[in-house]
C-alpha cells in the first residue's frame, strides 16, 4: 500500500473529474495492481540479495530464502514470473508513461545493495518507491511540470521517515553485520530528523497545493495528516522499542489514504 498510494495521488491530481470515472477507476485498479506485483517482486529480489544478512539477523532469519526453505533460482523465477505480469499492466499505459516506468527499473532492484555502501538506502528508497506518483500524472498529462514533481519530493521525504522508523527494528542486528542505514546514522536524534523529514513533506505538499490552485479546504484538512504525523506517530515512536517502530511504520497507511481523501474532495468543489 505504500508504494500504491504515491500512484494514487498523482493520478489524482492528474485527473479531470468531470470526464468519465469509469477511466479513472480503471488506471487506479490497474495501479493497484502494478504496485502489488512490483512490490512482491522487489521483495523478492531484496530476499535473494540479503539472503546472508538477512540470516544473521533476528527478526528476518527464518525468511524463506535466508532459512533455505526456497532456492535462489526458484525464487529469480517468481520474481521474473511478477516481472512480466506487470509489464503487461504497463503497456495500459501511454507510451511516455511506459518508458518512464521501464526507465525506473534498475532503481527498484538495486536498493537493497545501498546500505552496503551508504547511510542512506532510505533516501534511495524514496526516489524509488514514489516514483509511482510521476507515472500517475503522466499517465493522464503524457508530461510533467513543477506540480508532480513537489509532490514526488514530497514523497520522498515521507518515505526517508517511515523507513528510518522501520529500520529501528533491526538497528542492533545491523550494526553487528555492518549494514548502513539512516537509522544508525540519526541514533540518538531519531526524532528530530523524522520532524525534519515531515517538515519537508507537509511543506512541499502545501506548495504543490498552491501551484495547483486548490480550494482552500484542502490547506484546511492538510491539519489531519499534519496531526497524524507530528503528533500521534512522535508521541508512540520509540526507536528502542521494536513493536512500536513497526505500529509507527505501519499506522503511514493512514497518512496515504488521508491524503488521497483530500485530493478527492478538492478535485470535485
Amino acid at each position: 500500500m505504500l508504494l500504491f498510494w504515491p500512484c494514487a495521488w498523482g493520478l489524482t491530481l492528474a485527473y479531470d473529474f468531470s470526464l468519465d470515472l469509469r477511466i479513472y477507476f480503471f488506471y487506479l485498479i490497474l495501479f493497484f495492481l502494478g504496485s502489488v506485483l512490483m512490490r512482491s517482486a522487489g521483495c523478492i529480489v531484496n530476499d535473494i540479495l540479503d539472503r546472508k544478512f538477512d540470516s544473521k539477523v533476528y527478526r528476518t532469519k527464518n525468511r524463506p530464502i535466508a532459512s533455505g526453505k526456497i532456492s535462489v533460482q526458484l525464487a529469480v523465477f517468481y520474481s521474473l514470473t511478477l516481472c512480466f505480469l506487470a509489464f503487461l499492466v504497463l503497456l495500459n499505459f501511454n507510451l511516455f508513461t511506459i518508458i518512464l516506468a521501464l526507465g525506473s527499473m534498475p532503481l527498484a532492484f538495486t536498493y537493497p545493495l545501498m546500505k552496503r555502501f551508504t547511510y542512506w538506502p532510505q533516501l534511495f528508497l524514496g526516489v524509488t518507491f514514489n516514483y509511482g506518483l510521476i507515472l500517475g500524472w503522466t499517465a493522464i498529462h503524457g508530461q510533467i511540470n513543477i506540480v508532480p514533481i513537489l509532490f514526488y519530493t514530497g514523497a520522498i521525504f515521507w518515505t526517508l521517515g517511515y523507513d528510518t522508523i522501520y529500520g529501528y527494528q533491526d538497528i542492533k542486528d545491523d550494526e553487528i553485520i555492518g549494514l548502513k542505514s539512516t537509522s544508525i546514522k540519526f541514533k540518538g536524534n531519531a526524532k528530530k530528523f523524522l520532524f525534519t523529514c515531515y517538515a519537508f513533506l507537509i511543506t512541499l505538499f502545501l506548495v504543490g497545493g498552491y501551484f495547483m490552485e486548490f480550494h482552500y479546504s484542502y490547506f484546511i484538512l492538510m491539519v489531519i495528516p499534519f496531526v497524524h504525523l507530528f503528533f500521534y506517530q512522535m508521541k508512540i515512536f520509540n526507536p528502542e522499542n521494536p513493536s512500536s517502530c513497526l505500529k509507527v511504520f505501519k499506522s503511514n497507511n493512514y497518512f496515504g489514504i488521508l491524503i488521497l481523501i483530500n485530493i478527492l474532495i478538492v478535485k470535485n468543489l
